[in-house]
């Protein structure tokens, strides 16, 4: 055995030693108390960041402890496989997605096992695997039956040079990405998930989510975005149609001086004669920015004021949000009366501050700057004026309902789930096209629609589905006449949308049979799927707080209607790493440089003065990364999961620090030659578990020790169970081992407690540095692997402090500091610090208002001069 801490030995040997003997493998037993912990399976992508490491490090350590506690634990890992960087790649280097994919997850897998993750890797899953993506089509085809999966009209990214869609990522500065030409809106046929209909159960469903963070939770109901309101009819002057407009602020529609249709909305095609003009917009439709209008020359009728107001088509206006129409009201939003300015349209004040009366006069005559967009008092209404806004929603959404003008209603901002991508590298959506039988589901037995691999791939001309004839001519499932395939592919979100399920198909057990029937294994598995679900503890990054998760519950509640699960919530507790972040750096002439190409604050390619920047997520393209496997190469995958577990708390961002990285590899060396030499150590083993020491006359240096390490157990325990600081339960094992490194051993009984705490130490730290803390476990004489021993217990008597420091203050300043024994009553302390020299003669001549004690701990005492 080597005196010097070497990495390179030690790290691949207990890999090895893991995975044979099959450690990290959850358990068929499904009697046993069980934790599913699970980090967001990555994309492919060639290598892993940082971002993935502490991810995955964070995880590892609460499945390895879960297991010491006793637990049952799934911890699998899995590959979200299917996305545009693959077809991107298949385009630059001239090889087929899927081997790209492929090649990327052998090397990844390696780069995670090197890590020493604790994956239980028979449970692994890729998405581009037909074996996976036949559960997408099954569910596919379970919401279509449901009326949930649907076909509409919708608008897309179109490059015409390339003659292809592109997906939002492909759009750069309005241009495509490729050609540089620029991006239009095109109208297309595509596949929508009906998940407006769950949209009231989503709303309630948040505040079921108790482990989840209060900000994400937030964010997921703005995002459903459930309003009241009324909707009103504006009758259209010229033809004997109405345009229905929903408000949420009924208290300003007399001061609607103009209504706006989305370029898409069916009237804008009836209203407007420039059909070019109306073109262009639609291409550009929804851009934040634009505030272009097109007056059609028609005029509406506002059904409270009965003035005439124009109607025009503006680029703002969503279809896809309430009606798809607005009334405009510039005066009460400020978006409105940035138009009106524009098109030089009426603004008319409606509502006014409670204390403005003094500014009412000036604002009535138009001389206003900005919109007045808060709630006030309601003026020129008619028998509304001087209504509070809330009372006047109330009563003019019920004076218009009396009137049969429109009718109160909710709304919300949640649009249905458009899945439909125009992509090659994706799972073929199950629908087949016949000229006699119209749309056609595939039949479940012929699940799952295989996409094919031996096709040529360019990138242009849209998907290579299209012009495949062996995947495109297919026999109709219901007339057995010639048909085609439908030749979308399904938005990546559906695979992430159920895969925490498909690990418990195989969790626990063997993976189902590939012929089995798809219906017949979810009967056969749905005790197992139950067992494992929820998610007890769900990871990842604070990117996906809304549509990911929002999708994984929206799926979740499919699968409970169709008997798979018996919940709704699939994510028990949620916590939301935060990023990696390192400095940043650039030069006038060369752009962002990485910290190799910075000498002496000096850009190494031209000698002039690089700037150093703000401390910026890790990013390729600030080239402030820091490659993990050179950092394993130079440290160790142990001190690389100790830097990114201690430098910060999971959920705050970390900080990079080089200097961090060294103060970790340095801990453990220290750890390596004070344990290494007190091997053989002789304290006492029996069942799996730790005989504490027994000694009737201790030592003072023994009795500190032995308090000190039951100290820790509680500190390093409690730290992860409560908000994985596992930051704070680092620094209490740093602590423990410089006071075990202090220890004098002048008798058995000293020796007994010293190794007492090494073990312990060693148990505590091994789920954050497993490799060298089972071959410390080795050295010190054990056997069994050190995950096989129970986590450490403390006792709480031994725990306690038999002296504590009293600190004394007066009139809130410290003034004092006096040693006590522990456990002093608050009367006891009182009379402690009254009776200490320096407080007694701070107190002479002074006049006791009142003596404050807190937990026998601190004593304040309130003076006043006589």
């Amino acid at each position: 055995m080597k005196e010097r801490y070497d990495f390179n030995e030690i790290e691949p040997k207990w890999q090895k030693y893991w995975s044979e003997m099959k450690l990290h493998a959850a358990d068929n037993e499904t009697s046993k108390e069980k934790f599913y912990c699970l980090e967001m399976f990555p994309y492919p992508s060639g290598k892993i960041h940082m971002g993935h490491i502490r991810n995955y490090t964070i995880g590892d350590v609460i499945a390895r402890y879960k297991r010491m506690r006793g637990f049952n634990v799934l911890h699998p890992m899995g590959w979200d496989a299917f996305g545009l960087p693959a077809e991107n790649a298949a385009i630059e280097h001239d090889l087929h997605p899927a081997k790209w994919t492929y090649d990327n997850i052998d090397y990844m897998k390696r780069q995670l096992n090197r890590m020493g993750l604790s994956y239980d890797w028979k449970s692994e899953i890729a998405t581009c695997n037909p074996e996976y993506y036949k559960w997408n089509q099954w569910f596919f085809l379970r919401l279509y039956e449901k009326g949930l999966a649907y076909k509409s009209p919708s608008f897309v990214n179109w490059c015409s040079p390339c003659d292809t869609v592109l997906a939002n990522e492909q759009v750069v500065d309005g241009k495509c990405w490729r050609c540089d030409n620029t991006v239009i809106q095109k109208r297309l046929e595509q596949w929508f998930l009906k998940i407006t209909a769950y949209a009231e159960d989503l709303l309630r469903g948040c505040d079921e989510l108790k482990g989840w963070p209060e900000r994400i939770v937030s964010m997921q109901k703005n995002w459903i975005g459930k309003s009241e309101g009324v909707i009103v009819d504006f009758p259209i002057e010229t033809i004997a149609e109405k345009i229905r407009v929903y408000t949420t602020r009924p208290d300003t529609i007399f001061g609607a001086t103009f209504v706006c249709l989305a370029p898409e909305h069916p009237l804008s095609e009836r209203l407007v004669k420039d059909r070019t003009s109306l073109k262009t917009m639609q291409s550009k439709s929804g851009e934040a920015a634009d505030k272009e209008g097109l007056p059609t020359g028609h005029y509406a009728t506002n059904p409270l004021t009965n003035e005439k107001i124009p109607i025009y088509v503006a680029s703002f206006v969503l279809m896809e949000y309430g009606t798809g129409a607005i009334m405009s009201v510039p005066a009460h939003d400020q978006r409105d009366f940035e138009f009106a300015q524009i098109y030089n349209l009426p603004i008319k004040v409606v509502i006014v501050s409670e204390d403005s009366s003094g500014e009412l006069q000036a604002i009535s005559n138009g001389s206003i700057s900005e919109a007045y967009e808060d709630a006030g008092i309601v003026v020129n209404s008619g028998q509304f004026s001087g209504l509070e806004s809330e009372d006047a929603k109330r009563e003019i959404g019920k004076y218009i309902e009396d009137k049969g003008y429109g009718e109160k209603a909710i709304n919300y901002k949640l649009r249905d789930w458009g899945i439909s991508r125009q992509r090659y590298w994706g799972t073929p959506i199950p629908i087949v096209y016949c000229d006699k039988c119209g749309t056609v589901p595939v039949p479940e037995g012929d699940l799952p629609v295989i996409l094919p691999e031996d096709i040529d791939f360019s990138g242009k001309g849209g998907s290579p589905l299209a012009v495949s004839e062996e995947f495109l001519r297919v026999n109709c499932p219901r007339c057995a006449g010639e048909a085609k395939r439908e030749t979308d592919t399904m938005d990546t979100f559906v695979d992430s949308s159920w895969y925490f399920v498909a690990y418990c198909l195989k969790g626990g057990s063997e993976p189902q049979s590939e012929s089995i029937n798809l219906q017949s294994a979810i009967h056969n598995s749905q005790s197992t799927i139950n067992y494992w679900m929820p998610v007890n503890q769900y990871i990842g990054g604070i990117e996906h707080a809304v549509l990911h998760l929002l999708y994984s519950r929206f799926f979740t509640m499919v699968m409970k209607e169709l008997g798979i699960l018996n919940l709704t919530n699939p994510f028990q507790n949620l916590l939301a790493q935060g990023m990696v972040c390192k400095e940043t750096w650039r030069c006038h002439k060369h752009d962002w440089l990485s910290p190799e190409e910075v000498t002496d604050n000096r850009c190494m390619h031209c000698g002039e003065v690089a700037q150093k920047g703000r401390v910026e997520k890790m990013s390729k393209s600030k080239k402030n990364v820091v490659d993990p496997d050179v950092l394993i190469k130079k440290y160790g995958a142990d001190t690389v999961r100790l830097f990114s577990l201690f430098a910060a708390p999971p959920e705050r961002d970390l900080e990079w620090s080089d200097k961090g990285v060294e103060g970790a590899y340095r801990f453990l060396n220290r750890l390596w030659r004070s344990i290494y030499s007190h091997r053989g150590l002789k304290t006492e083993v029996k069942g799996h578990e730790i005989i504490e020491p027994i000694m009737h006359n201790r030592s003072p240096n023994a009795s500190s020790l032995l308090r000190k390490t039951h100290q820790t157990i509680k500190k390093v325990t409690n730290d992860i169970e409560k908000d994985y600081h596992f930051n704070t339960a680092i620094a209490a094992l740093m602590g423990l081992m410089n006071d075990i490194s202090a220890s004098e051993t002048e008798t058995r009984e000293d020796r007994d407690v010293r190794d007492f705490a090494i073990k312990q130490t060693l148990l505590l730290l091994a789920p954050f540095a497993p490799h060298i803390s089972e071959e410390l476990w080795e050295i010190v004489g054990e056997k069994d692997s050190i995950f096989k021993h129970p986590w450490p217990t403390w006792n709480e008597s031994l725990a306690k402090e038999e002296k504590i420091e009293l600190v004394v203050q007066i009139n809130g300043r410290l003034r004092s500091k006096i040693v006590v024994t522990a456990g002093l009553s608050d009367e006891d302390a009182k009379q402690k610090a009254l009776q200490e020299p320096k407080i007694k003669k701070l107190l002479d001549g002074k006049m006791i208002k009142k003596v404050v004690a807190v937990r026998g701990r601190l004593v304040n005492i309130v003076i006043s001069d006589r």
